[in-house]
C-alpha cells in the first residue's frame, strides 16, 4: 500500500516508508506467520465468552492499568522465583518492545540485534527515534559471545535485541552466550524468546536473577493460540518494570484483553499440548525438506526457512496458485513455512512436490 500525504508534515524518516504487513489473503491454508493453526477448543471459548461477559458488567470503568492480576498469573506460569513486581504486560510483544526502546532507546542512542532477524526490529527503532544497527550472524545464523561482544564495542548500544529462537531462521541461542553477553556489558539486554515454548534449548529466565539488565520478552500470541488478543510480556528485574510504566499509556491493556489472558493461562495445560504437537510437526517437516533435497536451517520454532530458491517468488506463487501462503522472507534464496495442521502440512508438500517434483529448486 502506497500513499500520497499531500502537504502533510509527515515526519522526513517516515517519506516513502511502507506500513509492516503480511500478506492475509482468503486461501485454503495460511502458513506465512507463524500463527498457532488450532482455535480455542469448545470449552475454552465458552470459559472466554464468560469472562468477557463478567468483564463487560464494569466496562463502563477503567480497566486496571497495571494488569496486576494478570501480572500474577504470568509469574506463576513463568516460575524461576518470579513475582507480579518481575512482570510488565501490554498489547502484544510489538508494544512492549516499543515501551522499551521508549524508556532505553530515543534520539542520541542505538539499539543493536544480529540478521537476518524479526523485520519489524527496525520499525521499533525509527518510530521511537533510535539508531538502529546491526551485526550479520554466522554463516549458520547463530550468534556467540564474541560476535556480539566485538559488535557492542563497535556500536556502543543501550540496547542489544539477541531473538531466540530467532525468527526468521528458528536457531537459538544458548544460555552460555547470553550470561557471558550480560557480563561484559552495561546495556540493556533484550532476549526475544517470542517462540520460546516449541524450543527444547533451555531459556533465558534463569539469568535474571543475576543480571539487573537483563529483559526476557515473550508472547501469548502463539503457544496460547491469542494472536487475535493482543498479549506480550516481559520477565525483568523491577526497575526495568517500572520504566515500562513510566512510557506506557493510561490503560493500555483492556479489560477484554486481560480477562481472556487470564482464562488462557488457566487453560495452559491444554494450550501446551498443541505447543508439543506443532513442534513435532516443524521437526517432522524439516526431515521431509532434507530427504526431498531441500536445504533446511535447523529450526526450534513453530516455522522453518527452506530453500535454496533460484526464484524464490516463484515458488512462493506457485503454492499460492495452489492455495497454500507461505512467506517469501529471510536471506535471499530461502522461504519460511510456518507449521500447521497435519492435513495443512500435506497440502504444502503436495504443492512443492508439484512445483519441484524431484526437489530440483
Amino acid at each position: 500500500m502506497s500513499s500520497s500525504y499531500g502537504d502533510l508534515p509527515l515526519r522526513a524518516d517516515l517519506v516513502g516508508q511502507e506500513p509492516y504487513g503480511a500478506p492475509q489473503l482468503d486461501v485454503p491454508v495460511v502458513l506465512n506467520v507463524n500463527e498457532n493453526p488450532y482455535p480455542p477448543s469448545p470449552a475454552l471459548r465458552q470459559a472466554m465468552g464468560a469472562a468477557i461477559q463478567e468483564a463487560a458488567g464494569s466496562m463502563n470503568r477503567y480497566p486496571d492499568r497495571d494488569a496486576l492480576t494478570l501480572r500474577e498469573a504470568l509469574a506463576s506460569y513463568l516460575g524461576n522465583g518470579l513475582t507480579a513486581g518481575n512482570i510488565w504486560a501490554a498489547n502484544g510483544s510489538n508494544e512492549i518492545m516499543s515501551q522499551l526502546l521508549t524508556a532505553f532507546g530515543g534520539p542520541g542512542r542505538t539499539m543493536l540485534t544480529f540478521t537476518p532477524t524479526y523485520s519489524m526490529y527496525p520499525e521499533y527503532a525509527r518510530n521511537t527515534c533510535t539508531s538502529y544497527v546491526t551485526e550479520p550472524r554466522r554463516q549458520d545464523f547463530t550468534v556467540d559471545a564474541g560476535l556480539v561482544l566485538s559488535a557492542i564495542a563497535r556500536h556502543s548500544p543501550t540496547v542489544v535485541v539477541i531473538t531466540t529462537p530467532n525468527n526468521p531462521t528458528g536457531t537459538c541461542t544458548s544460555l552460555e552466550v547470553i550470561d557471558a553477553v550480560c557480563s561484559a556489558t552495561d546495556a540493556v539486554v533484550v532476549v526475544d524468546e517470542a517462540y520460546q515454548e516449541f524450543s527444547q534449548t533451555p531459556a533465558a529466565l534463569s539469568l535474571l536473577a543475576r543480571h539487573p539488565r537483563l529483559v526476557v520478552t515473550r508472547t501469548m500470541s502463539k503457544a496460547f493460540a491469542m494472536a487475535g488478543g493482543r498479549v506480550g510480556y516481559l520477565a525483568a528485574s523491577p526497575a526495568v518494570v517500572d520504566a515500562c510504566r513510566l512510557v506506557r499509556l493510561p490503560y493500555h491493556l483492556s479489560a477484554q484483553t486481560q480477562a481472556l489472558a487470564l482464562v488462557a493461562l488457566t487453560h495452559q495445560d491444554e494450550l501446551l499440548s498443541r505447543v508439543r504437537q506443532l513442534a513435532q510437526e516443524c521437526r517432522s517437516f524439516q526431515d521431509w525438506l532434507r530427504d526431498n533435497g531441500y536445504e533446511v536451517v535447523p529450526s526450534e520454532a513453530n516455522f522453518v526457512l527452506f530453500g535454496r530458491f533460484t526464484d524464490r517468488h516463484a515458488v512462493w506463487q506457485g503454492l499460492l496458485n495452489r492455495g497454500v501462503l507461505i512467506r517469501e522472507t529471510g536471506p535471499q534464496g530461502f522461504l519460511r513455512a510456518s507449521a500447521g495442521k497435519p492435513e495443512e502440512m500435506a497440502a504444502l508438500k503436495e504443492a512443492l512436490a508439484k512445483i519441484n517434483p524431484e526437489g530440483r529448486h
